[in-house]
């Protein structure tokens, strides 16, 4: 019999006195109950790709592969049991209570779900309050900045048969939540919101209304909803806290100063943009600031045609969410950089690593290695250190003789990653990739992937490294996809050059060999001390027939990398017939096995 392991968000539900209801009228309930599950419970649980595992009497178990989608779905079941109990009597109406839980699972060969995950989620249901939502931290984290409904924090909770206490926050459908800070258009002083937000260290953003600078009030519509797509993207960003739009439309119609919004809101950086209509045609501006100094650090311009709306407005925000976050980086490690090295936390000594992840060379990534253990120590669960100290093992392991024990440090750092209930979208992607090239786990590497996606669509690490998984494993249109997608999404990303190897790989496979060399050779350009790159674009051009124009390209590759050897394809999880294809170039250009 079969079993799987995986992380799903759990959502259970049940029936307030179910049984005083039976008693009072069986056939009604009964009734009643069928319809519930037909005309609401499926419908919401399909809405939102769910999956109705089993029903438990009067419950419900139903698996999400995301937090935000199990919220949703019961957020709308709530909401249609106020609707159905309007106007009944206390005695007639049937009332949800729901749990919810992110957690590790066993799936049995018939489907069923099983474990701790399963067991918590159980017991959250149990202590809702009719008409709530109880959510375990795990979940909680998921969606925190998402919510437009009252939480309350019920703090460490004992559930029956759990070992330890579990943070509970109770979600009560209807009632708004009170924003902090400038929950109020009279703001509060910066003294005050400046103690109110000390302790926050961490990157942070406040995106303002977008001005509306055509005079035509159905801009305005478009620009609010341009922008609140803009919010919910970058708060999917899991290093980045992003200001919730009540906060930051408190500013809408206001002349004020990027610096004072900074300090009323407490907030590192300052997204701030305008829309002008002529015609059918809509142009989009928008500036990232930094609001301690006002110094401008990424601006550009949109152009549209109005014929499909909403269409426009997800372009736009994806443009926008793409490029702003590799911007934000990188004023982020010049911010580390300048920092005193007594005062390094864990998030500064992980963006003190990432510009040596850039070179990929052995050298630089056994620094990047010693910063990202700095960083562990002071906080051995934070992922995005373990997946990029995955990294650096793979790169070790690949172009340092293939050491198995560089391999095991890869692989336990990157499956710490993938078994964790993260949120960081990035750093599923890295670890993803690490598994797919040393353990050849396909299946593992792309749920990861998928997972990450789920968390942050506009994740461009993650269709850059699902991009090359599908290449590697011999899929070309879904390769494609990823790499295009990414382009799009983040062009200047340091990542990019990825995109042009998963696509060098696809046109080897389709004997579009001078296609191929045409991709390494950007790949090249993008990450030029990476050794690899250069082998590849020779073998493309070997294949072409253009060895000439290789053999420069092969010497520079061994000055890069000396002990470079054709055997690292094999160890990469690539597909025969793509092996195949490289070995018959290596052997043209005679590099070693």
């Amino acid at each position: 019999m079969g079993e799987t392991r995986k992380i799903v968000a759990i959502l259970i539900a049940d029936i307030v006195g179910y049984s005083r209801l039976v008693g009072t009228d069986e056939d009604e309930t009964l009734s009643r109950l069928r319809d519930l599950r037909s005309d609401l419970i499926d419908p919401a649980a399909a809405a939102h790709h769910g999956r109705v595992v089993k029903r438990m009497g009067d419950g419900s178990l139903v698996e999400f592969r995301s937090v935000v989608d199990a919220v949703r779905c019961a957020v709308e079941l709530q909401n249609g049991m106020l609707e159905r109990n309007s106007g009944l009597s206390p005695e007639r109406r049937i009332e949800f209570r729901i749990g919810i839980h992110l957690g590790d699972v066993v799936e049995e060969s018939d489907g069923d779900l099983m474990g701790d995950g399963v067991n918590i989620a159980a017991r959250l249901e149990g202590i809702a309050k009719p008409g709530t939502i109880c959510l375990s931290e795990d979940a909680y984290r998921q969606v925190r900045t998402r919510l437009n409904s009252a939480v309350t924090d019920l703090g460490l909770t004992n559930l029956k048969n759990i070992s330890e206490p579990i943070r509970v926050y109770s979600l009560q459908v209807g009632i708004p939540i009170n924003l902090k800070p400038a929950a109020s258009v009279e703001p509060a002083s910066p003294q005050q919101t400046l103690a109110e937000l000390a302790p926050l260290d961490r990157p942070s953003i406040a995106v303002l209304p977008f001005q509306n600078m055509s005079g035509d009030p159905e801009q305005e519509y478009f620009a609010d909803g341009m922008v609140e797509d803009i919010i919910t993207g970058l708060s999917r960003i899991k290093w980045l806290f992003v200001i919730a739009r009540n906060s930051s439309f408190t500013y809408k119609g206001r002349a004020v100063d990027v610096r004072q919004v900074g300090r009323e809101l407490g907030v590192r950086y300052v997204l701030e943009g305008g829309v002008r209509k002529a015609g059918n045609r809509v142009r989009i501006t928008a500036q990232l600031i930094e609001a301690a100094t006002g110094a401008h650090l990424w601006a550009d311009r949109y152009d549209g045609a109005l014929e499909d709306v909403f269409d426009l407005q997800d372009q736009i925000a994806d443009k926008v969410i793409g490029i702003v976050e590799p911007n934000l980086q990188r004023s982020e490690i010049e911010r580390s950089r300048r920092k005193h090295p007594d005062n390094l936390n864990a998030y500064d000594l992980y963006l003190r690593a990432l510009p040596h992840m850039a070179p990929v060379t052995p050298a630089d990534a056994r620094i990047a290695a010693g910063i990202l253990q700095d960083a562990l120590k002071l906080d051995p669960n934070y992922v995005a250190a373990h997946a990029r100290l995955a990294h650096c093992h793979e790169i070790l392991f690949s172009h340092l003789g293939f050491d198995d024990t560089e391999r095991a440090a890869a692989l336990r750092h990157a499956r710490f990653v993938i078994t964790s209930p993260t949120d960081d979208a990035t750093a599923l992607a890295i670890a993803a990739f690490q598994i797919f090239l040393l353990s050849k786990d396909h299946e593992a590497a792309l749920s990861s992937i998928e997972r990450a996606l789920s968390l942050n669509p506009s994740c461009a690490a993650a269709h850059y490294f699902g991009a090359l998984i599908y290449a590697f494993n011999g899929k070309p249109a879904a390769a494609t996809a990823h790499a295009d997608r990414a382009l799009q999404l983040s062009p200047f990303d340091p990542l990019a050059f990825q995109a042009h190897v998963a696509l060098g790989f696809v046109a080897l496979l389709e004997a579009r060999y001078d296609q191929a060399a045409s991709h390494y050779a950007r790949a090249v350009h993008g990450s030029p001390r990476f050794g690899v790159l250069y082998f590849n674009q020779a073998i493309a051009l070997a294949l072409a027939g253009r060895l000439q124009e290789a053999t420069p390209i092969v010497r520079r590759g061994l000055e890069l990398q000396p002990d470079f050897r054709t055997r690292v394809y094999a160890e990469s999880g690539v597909t025969p017939e793509l092996i195949v294809k490289v070995m018959t170039g290596a052997r043209l250009l005679g590099l070693p096995d």
